[in-house]
């Protein structure tokens, strides 16, 4: 646990450029650039739909640290769906990454084991760095660190979030690039 203190004490005091993204991402401190245009619009977009269909004492945030000791990592997504009183051991009812070039990776491997270790009920990926071909994924059912893929559609397709949100996301709105 040391080592997990120090990383979080130098996370947090460090002078980091501003607007950037600092996280801890498989015991790593990770930096990202502040997100483009591209990136904030399709945040946008999705906040803009899930405010419809959520219970008034939940909120979406931008902003929300989520720290996951056993898994290593300290994450801030894009779009975390939380009750407002909430308690410690609560997790979130959705997380959403949009991918980056520089942090795709994370965004696809070490954070989706992350999210479905800690028991994350859904984990939507907006992946405009797809192979070339953007996609958005959704992942389900954790089980032993896993999801099962409950959907996953090209951008321009619709995609259905599941209760408690029973949504279709219309993923032509997400810009690309």
């Amino acid at each position: 646990m040391v080592v997990w203190d120090e990383l979080t004490r130098f996370r947090r005091e460090a002078k980091w450029p501003e607007g950037c993204k600092v996280q801890i991402v498989g015991g790593l401190v990770v930096v990202e650039p502040p997100p483009d245009g591209a990136h904030n619009d399709t945040v946008d977009e999705l906040q803009r739909l899930l405010y419809t269909v959520i219970p008034r004492d939940w909120g979406i945030y931008q902003a929300l640290e989520l720290t996951l000791a056993g898994a290593r990592g300290l994450f801030v997504p894009d779009v975390s769906v939380v009750p407002k009183k909430r308690c410690a051991a609560d997790v979130p009812r959705l997380v959403a990454e949009v991918t980056s070039w520089s942090g795709a990776h994370h965004d696809r491997v070490e954070k989706l084991h992350a999210y479905a270790a800690t028991g994350v009920p859904l984990y939507l990926l907006l992946d405009p760095w797809h192979s070339g071909r953007p996609t958005a994924t959704l992942y389900g059912e954790p089980e032993g660190g896993s999801y099962r893929v409950l959907e996953m559609v090209k951008y321009g397709d619709e995609l259905r979030l599941p209760a408690p949100f029973d949504v279709t996301v219309d993923t032509s709105l997400f810009p690309v690039g």
